[in-house]
């Protein structure tokens, strides 16, 4: 061969690398597990990312990017109990759908505190906090406002009641919008309904929410979800001349939708939407959105999670373009990787540790509030928990630390270290979905010995039923806890010396801790769990670390 060719050889070579190293692989979701309703902002080169928590504190994470795949928490909007509390509230309610916004070096979040006083808005310089005092809205009623910034003014638009408050029909809202005075906060006006049903009022659409207004070539775009969060949920988008309206339906709607593909199809991905528009770095859009991965029918215990998509615009309209058979589990894009240095992965299949030293991640997650006199951080013990009267199936503020089940097959391991003195007495591992759905492997006392037993809660509160147990050496010395997920199972096990495994219960239906069978719109977390059951103590219980490794098959090469 001539020379010539090996010179040219080595130039598509080298240009093949170059393309390489500016692609990125886009793996679904971006944000496993219970990451629900995101809202997304671009500042410069840098993403910050927000999704809702309802009753866990602290509320609403601050994720951070450089590359819509690598995300870091940065912190929390709701990170203080003088903000709010969520005591009395059930798991499933609390805050409802957050969006930010930047606009002169300001980050604006509005948000939902369902139930009570409703909608409100915090700021911050900087999006890792700390976020002001909440300033409510009492004006803009109803659900999932947002922000629109053009020129000097802002916009709120929010899910709000039909025209003159009159339903036509279940599930009948409209989209409302009305001025905001980003100096003080303050509602301008009165506000105006702009989208009256849906897409089409004749075919009685439902629940259209979730809105957000952008601008782009002399257009401004109205898009929200519609059909409910469940497996009818959709994305639709309007445009218009102005953010009053009037706002035209696109004629192609849903923009986005699962709903039409085959029930039985492998690996599915189902209830997509609840989108917001972003420009990617390599200038194009995508859509942020929410869907689920269930693994039978529609039962999943991971929650709603964060996804992504690429969007085209045909013919100045925006449509988000899934590909063949629907959302992917992977795209791949033209510009390059930034990984965030310490960041814990949040996508595909991972592993990672957690101990207890100085400070706890700030994606652990307390119930409904966080007392800082309840737990002790430790090189020497790591995370210390006071044993609480407070229990899971109660409506208070508990000894629970958790973190988000993120695949269907993953495996949490925690050491203990914990001398119970009575039968009221219990510190272990939960997986927990709500104050009546959840599992718990707790070291204990029965009938003056050690044991391990496996509760499964009830609607009585203070009966869980007993599904296992089984007799421990030591009353006083360290062991190790853990809890399988395996798709719609689950498998509880335990050590004694940290070498051996036994299993105390495996093939315990996962299916009792979906969000199918429990209703409401989050997911499963694992925490690290410690109470006196209603009564009195001073004891306590020592957690050392905490393990999580998740293999979803459809990850596996």
């Amino acid at each position: 061969m001539k020379p010539k060719f090996f010179l040219f050889l080595a130039a598509a070579l080298l240009r093949v690398s170059a393309l390489s190293a500016q692609s990125i692989n886009l793996v679904n979701p971006i944000l496993t597990g219970f990451y629900p309703d995101p809202s997304i902002v671009k500042v410069d080169k840098d993403y910050y990312l927000v999704n809702s928590t309802f009753s866990y504190f602290p509320g609403i994470p601050v994720m951070h990017s450089r590359d819509l795949k690598n995300w870091e928490q940065v912190g929390n909007v709701i990170s203080r109990p003088s903000q709010m509390n969520f005591l009395g509230d059930r798991m499933t309610r609390g805050l409802f759908a957050p969006a930010i916004e930047y606009h002169n070096g300001t980050f604006y979040v509005t948000c939902t505190l369902i139930d009570h006083r409703g909608n409100f808005v915090v700021t911050a310089k900087n999006p890792a906090g700390p976020w002001s005092d909440p300033t409510f809205l009492p004006e803009v009623k109803g659900i999932d406002p947002s922000l629109f910034f053009e020129g000097d003014k802002a916009y709120v638009v929010y899910n709000s009641d039909p025209p003159e408050n009159k339903p036509l029909y279940s599930g009948h809202r409209s989209i409302k919008v009305i001025e905001l005075n980003p100096a003080t906060l303050q509602t301008v006006g009165e506000a105006k309904i702009v989208v009256n049903g849906g897409v089409d009022i004749s075919k009685k659409p439902v629940w259209i929410e979730g809105p957000h207004i952008m601008q782009r070539n002399g257009w401004y775009y109205l898009y929200a979800a519609e059909g409910g969060t469940s497996v009818n949920h959709t994305e639709v988008v309007f445009r218009g001349k102005s953010p009053w309206g009037p706002f035209v339906p696109y004629e192609h709607n849903p923009i986005l939708s699962q709903r039409e593909l085959p029930p039985g199809r492998p690996n599915p991905i189902t209830s997509a939407g609840h989108a917001q528009f972003v420009q990617g770095p390599d200038g194009q859009t995508y859509a942020i959105f929410l869907a689920v991965r269930p693994y039978e029918g529609n039962h999943y215990n991971t929650g709603r999670e964060t996804f992504i998509v690429p969007v085209v615009w045909k013919d100045e309209w925006p449509v988000i373009n899934p590909g063949p058979n629907g959302v992917q589990y992977s795209y791949r894009a033209n510009f390059p990787e930034v990984k965030l240095k310490g960041a814990l992965p949040q996508s595909g299949n991972f592993a990672y540790t957690l101990t207890f030293e100085q400070q706890l991640a700030p994606a652990l997650l307390f119930l409904r509030t966080v007392d800082s006199s309840s737990f002790v951080l430790s090189k020497a013990n790591g995370l210390t928990l006071k044993l609480k009267p407070e229990t899971c199936a109660g409506l208070g503020n508990p000894a629970f630390i958790g973190k988000r089940q993120q695949h269907q097959y993953c495996t949490t391991e925690t050491e203990l270290t914990f001398a119970p003195k009575a039968a009221h007495e219990q510190a272990g591992l939960v997986v927990f979905q709500d104050e009546k759905h959840f599992y718990f492997l707790a070291k204990s006392v029965a009938e003056g010995k050690p044991v391990l037993q496996l509760f499964k809660s009830t609607d009585d509160a203070n009966k869980p039923e007993l599904l296992a147990q089984a007799p421990l050496k030591s009353a006083t010395a360290k062991m190790q806890l853990r809890i399988q997920a395996v798709g719609d199972t689950y498998s509880f096990g335990y050590s004694e010396n940290g070498k051996a495994w036994a299993t105390l219960k495996d093939k315990v239906d996962a299916r009792f801790l979906s969000t199918q069978t429990a209703g409401g719109f989050i997911g499963c977390l694992i925490g690290m769990y410690a109470t006196s059951s209603g009564q009195p103590t001073t004891n306590s219980a020592a957690f050392k670390w905490l393990k999580y490794s998740g293999a979803d098959p459809v990850y596996r090469k």
